[in-house]
């Protein structure tokens, strides 16, 4: 007999993989370049460039 023939879910609440607290609705955040700090803008220039390195991949 394998291990898995033993040790079978019966009746047993099984956890979801993720959390229903971590999924998200799916939904787009809409950016504000009038609320954008300093680090907002500086994210935005790396997201660029990390953006055009994996292109030139």
């Amino acid at each position: 007999m394998g291990r898995d023939e033993h040790n079978k879910s019966k009746g047993r609440n099984r956890l979801a993989q993720t959390p229903k607290s971590d999924i998200k609705d799916g939904r787009d955040i809409e950016f504000s370049e009038e609320f954008a700090d300093h680090e907002d803008k500086e994210a935005q220039e790396r997201s660029q460039a990390a953006d055009k390195r994996a292109k030139k991949k």
